[in-house]
Order: structure tokens, then sequence, then C-alpha cells
């Protein structure tokens, strides 16, 4: 005998929605010399950041504030907004599960974009809701036919990344003020918004707290090189960011992250760095990808999007064909969006892996 699984946890497969590099190197037996897969900083966190984490680590005896009320008060600060309209949780992907279990019931219907980043997907099936995807428009999600979708579908819940993942495309802060107009008032907003520091003037809308229907998100894994600590924020009106109290893992945002977070705040002149940076590896990958006939896809991301030029089963082969030669990459999964690998703008160093090793992949590729 044992416990017997809800009819819906039955019904669902045991996955992981991502296959780490440390998955892969265990898989093939070939160490990463290139690690520009999953987005990460290559850059790490401020010098300050793991200055802040030595001192506090004798202290992790302690659970951490279950309030994060330094953060959250430093966040606001840094905001210009009233810390009441901050949430603060494991990441963006913890926030993404706490928003679907407030917004979603079995049946409810859940907007995105057909191969979007696909964890809320995860977390909305996880608790009997439905997907009902939306194709890109060439490489940026359609605004218009989200907002239809939604009408149409009677959302719950409709998400966007701006900039996207995984294209890297972006809408102007103007056409996201006119989606969110469109948008149904009893259908919430979901706007991701991971890749903001990198996203260039005019992207994002002034944050607006008093709209109950919009929920922002954003995290320290992208620029601030935190992936490691998973802690993120949402901003919004204060009656639905005090409803994650409802359902939050109250210790889930540990005493280090908590610490690492708000020195990572505090040195926007290293985060002024790393995004010029991440700039320059942008531009890198584009001038990589023409030398080698390839097509890239304009980016506000800390990636870049390259078109293989054929379909999703030859992305596929040269993806494999990089891991094979110690280069993870991901790639869109998506019909239309297929055809395209994704490479993270990393270090100079490891670019010069990628520059090296990519047409030797494409030609084992075929």
């Amino acid at each position: 005998m044992r416990p017997i699984l809800t009819p819906l946890a039955q019904s669902l497969p045991s996955t992981v929605p991502f296959t780490g590099p440390e998955a892969l190197e265990r898989r093939t037996g070939v160490p990463f010399r290139a690690r520009v897969g999953a987005n990460e900083s290559g850059f790490g966190p401020s010098p300050k950041v793991i200055e802040a984490i030595a001192a506090a680590a004798g202290g992790v005896w302690m659970y951490g504030d279950p309030e994060v009320h330094e953060l959250k008060a430093a966040l606001a600060a840094h905001l210009d907004i009233p810390a009441a309209n901050v949430a603060v949780g494991e990441g963006i992907d913890g926030l993404h599960g706490l928003i679907a279990r407030l917004i979603t019931g079995p049946g409810d219907v859940a907007v995105t974009s057909l191969g979007a980043y696909p964890t809320f997907n995860y977390h909305v099936t996880g608790f009997g809701g439905r997907i009902v995807a939306v194709p890109y428009a060439g490489d940026h999600e359609d605004l218009g036919a989200l907002a239809k979708a939604a009408r149409h579908e009677r959302a719950k819940v409709i998400y966007l990344s701006n900039p996207d993942n995984p294209m890297g495309t972006w809408w102007s802060a103007a056409e996201i003020e006119r989606f969110i107009a469109e948008v149904p008032e009893e259908t919430l907003i979901l706007l991701d918004e991971a890749y903001c520091e990198t996203a260039p003037a005019g992207t994002l809308p002034a944050l607006d707290i008093a709209r109950p229907n919009l929920i922002r998100t954003r995290t320290f894994s992208k620029a601030y090189g935190l992936a490691g600590m998973r802690i993120g924020y949402a901003i919004g009106e204060a009656s639905f960011i005090k409803a994650f109290d409802k359902v939050r893992n109250h210790f889930g945002v540990t005493r280090l992250s908590q610490v690492a977070a708000m020195a990572a705040l505090a040195d926007q002149a290293w985060l002024t760095s790393v995004v010029a940076k991440v700039a320059s590896g942008r531009e890198r990958i584009y001038g990589i990808a023409a030398e080698n006939g390839l097509s890239a896809v304009p980016s506000a991301t800390n990636f870049v999007a390259v078109d293989c030029g054929r379909d999703g089963d030859y992305a596929m082969r040269v993806l494999k064909a990089l891991e094979a030669r110690g280069v993870f990459v991901r790639k869109p999964m998506a019909p239309g969006l297929d055809r395209h690998i994704r490479i993270s703008a990393g270090r100079p160093e490891e670019l010069d892996v990628v520059a090296a090793e990519l047409p030797h992949a494409l030609g084992d590729a075929g």
C-alpha cells in the first residue's frame, strides 16, 4: 500500500521542464567549455555581493526574515513605490507558481504564446488549468491575437514576456500599454520582465500599481548574476500582492538570498557594467552568426536567437553537435521558432569557443 495521488496528479507526467547542463554533462561525459544556454550571467554578481554573502555565511543557522522586510523596502525605494506593492519569492518561477495557485482552478483558462517561456504553463497545468496557446507572429508574440484569445476564452490569466523569451524580441511601452487596455478587466495580465535591465529605453511601461489585473515579475537571476540564489520579485496592486501571503512558503527566500539581493541592488554601477558587457556579447553573436551564413534575431535580452536557416530537425542536430563539442546552448521547440538556436551573451572566452566550434557543428549537422 502507498499514498494515492490525486486524479490530477496521476494524470500529469513526471517531467523537468529544462534539462540542465549538469544533466547533459552526466549523460555525455563531455564537460562544457562554454555554458551559454541558460541565460545566466557569466559575468557573475558584484564583488560586493560576494563579500556580503561571505560576511553573512556564519548566520545561516537562522531562518531568513519571513517578511523579507529589508529587501522589500529597498526594492520599493529603488522603484519609487510603496513596499505594499512588492512581493518577493524564490525567483520568477516560484512567483509564477504562486500566481497560478492564486488565480487558477480546475478548468480555468490561461492564455499564452505557443513556444513562450514554459514554466507558467507547468504551474497552471499542475493546478488543473487549461492552456490556450497563440502562435507567434514572426519572431514576436502576437499582442492582438493574445488579447483576442483572452476575450474569447474568458481567460483567468494571460501571460506575456517583454522582452521575450525565447526569441529576445520586444515591444515598446506604448504597444504594451495598448495591449493591457485591450485585455478584459477580469483577466489577470502576468507581464514577465525578467530581462528588463537589458531592454532598450522605451520598452517598459510606467509602473501602474493601481491596476488590479496587472502583475509584473522581475528577477535577480539575469543581469544581477544571482541565478543560483533563486530570488525574484513581483510588482502589483496592493491587495493582490497581499494575497501572496495566503499561499507562499514563508521561509522560502533564504537568509543568504536576501543578503545577496540587497547587495546587488545597492551596486548599480556593477549592473551598468554588466549590461554593457551583455550588449557587446550580443554584437559578437550577431557577428558569429553572419560569419557562418546565418541570421540572428535582434535581441533586447542577454541572449540571441540564431536562425539556422532550415527546419527544426536541422537546428536540433546543430544543437547536439555543439553539445558534443563542449558548447551548451538551447533552442525553441515550437513550430515556426524551432529553426533557431539560442546563445547566451556570455564571457568573451566562451564566445571564442562558440566561434571556433559553430562551423564544425554546422558541418556535423549536415
